[in-house]
């Protein structure tokens, strides 16, 4: 026990190196990519909507029925809270940085698969993006504990405070980067 607090004692007084910096960065992405990930669907929505459900003929864009709306943007926060529970016991389990790999591995793949989501019709395509947004967000639920978690045990006292915030001011930069990627698509 003694040498684990230690190890403590020599990450609180170290001095701040290039390898806060670039954990600062790494958890700083997971944060970006997490924010952009879940807030980016309510403007991808009413684009999914004129393409899926618009009526031939009528004055109107379509729009997603309020089922497939509230299914398409409630099935990640869904998979992030079972994430969270999961992803954070196996953290403890097997080592943080380990897992961190794991969850950024199963956000990149669902993240294309969202963006590729497939079906012979309407119905068929939105079930497959809530699969593939559940895992999404079943990876964001590890990445978001997992990052912050990271950043405060390698980060000093003296600047603790100041590099999680770093992080998670992140996540603004990631929901203003969804907003703008929506608007460039649309």
């Amino acid at each position: 026990m003694p040498q684990e607090l230690g190890v403590l004692n020599a990450l609180d007084v170290a001095k701040t190196q290039w390898y806060h910096f670039t954990a600062i960065i790494i958890a700083g992405m997971g944060f970006f990519t997490d924010a952009y990930d879940l807030f980016c669907i309510a403007v991808v929505s009413k684009l999914l909507g004129r393409i899926y459900y618009y009526t031939p003929g009528s004055l109107r864009p379509g729009s997603l029925p309020p089922n497939v709306s509230a299914a398409v943007s409630g099935v990640a926060l869904c998979g992030t809270l079972a994430g969270q529970l999961f992803f954070g016991w196996l953290g403890d389990k097997m080592g943080r940085k380990k897992v961190y790999g794991i969850t950024l591995v199963l956000m990149v793949v669902c993240s294309f698969g969202s963006g590729l989501s497939f079906g012979h019709s309407a119905k068929a395509t939105m079930t497959t993006l809530c699969l593939f947004r559940f895992w999404l967000g079943f990876g964001i639920g590890g990445d978001y504990p997992l990052s912050a978690t990271i950043m405060s045990e390698y980060a000093n006292k003296k600047t603790r405070g100041a590099f999680i915030a770093a992080v998670f001011a992140m996540q603004g930069f990631g929901i203003l980067a969804g907003g703008i990627v929506a608007l460039i698509v649309s």
